[in-house]
């Protein structure tokens, strides 16, 4: 794709987008909903990326405050959430296997799990001082933004500071292939998570093609999601094999369990190579060609 000049999206009023619309859905209701708290952090994660992006550029010291302070928004309201996400999947598998099921009917974890409402009804003194705290914070990070300035950041610093990120990324999909730990695996997803969000802003360089990069980058971090929201479950069970000790259903049910995590696992290696298979250039795969000096 030639080009005589490098076009992004304004970065600045994306962000106080991100937490205007954070603070705005917050104060909607007493306190939030499923929907309300997965959109925040999701918004959270956005803001964060796009910091990321421009954090070499900018008053690093405002930046970091920014970050950790959005961080500790998600941080906070991720427990919130965690109830409706096991009981969730829990109810998925039980509509799969209604047999396996039945014969866990007296099983203690799992009863407790399902028993668990699938949102906040009654929010405690401490959640609701939580959810002040949070507003506080989205409050001071959206006037930290105001004082910064990113109308005169340079394209091409911010497309080495892009590269830079796909080749972090990409490392993190060689480390899991090599050895696909949970913890790694989730690391990979985070780091996947902002290339997805930073392209967004170079939209405007090739559309199309950065478009599709964005949808195969979804498709592989809904899916890693998938796998750690089963390997939570799973450690909310404590479960270990033991031969002969275990339960032949809840045996059966961890392999359940295992299988829907290898599916998932599957169709996010797939788009991974294709995207992070080494010896790949990110201004290739995008089609952007840097302007001749």
């Amino acid at each position: 794709m030639e080009q005589d000049t490098l076009k992004i999206k304004e970065i600045k009023p994306a962000i106080s987008g991100y937490l205007r619309e954070s603070r705005m859905m917050l104060m909607r209701d007493p306190f939030p909903g499923d929907d309300v708290i997965h959109d925040v952090r999701v918004l959270m994660k956005k803001s964060r990326s796009a910091l990321k992006l421009v954090a070499d550029l900018l008053d690093g010291e405002s930046v970091r405050k920014d970050i950790l302070a959005q961080r500790e928004v998600g941080r906070k309201m991720c427990a919130w959430r965690e109830n409706s996400v096991l009981r969730r999947n829990l109810k998925e598998l039980k509509k799969d296997f209604p047999a396996v099921f039945s014969m866990l009917a007296d099983n203690e974890k799992i009863s407790f799990i399902m028993r668990r409402p699938d949102s906040v009804k009654e929010p405690t003194e401490s959640m609701r001082a939580e959810l002040g705290e949070i507003r506080e914070l989205l409050r001071k990070s959206w006037y930290r933004i105001r004082f910064q300035s990113m109308n005169k950041i340079d394209p091409q610093l911010l497309i080495r500071d892009l590269d830079l990120n796909y080749r972090k990324v990409a490392d993190r999909f060689l480390i899991c292939r090599n050895n696909p730990k949970p913890v790694r695996i989730h690391e990979f997803r985070k780091k996947a998570k902002d290339l997805l969000y930073q392209l967004y802003f170079f939209r405007p360089m090739n559309p199309g093609t950065i478009k599709s990069m964005e949808k195969k980058l979804d498709l592989i971090t809904r899916n890693l999601g998938r796998y750690n929201d089963l390997n939570q479950l799973l450690e909310e069970l404590e479960y270990k094999y033991s031969a002969g000790k275990n339960q032949p259903a809840m045996d059966e049910l961890v392999i359940r369990i295992r299988e829907k995590q290898d599916r998932h696992l599957s169709k996010a290696w797939a788009a991974s190579y294709k995207i992070f298979s080494p010896g790949q250039n990110l201004l290739k795969i995008l089609g952007i060609r840097m302007p001749e000096v």
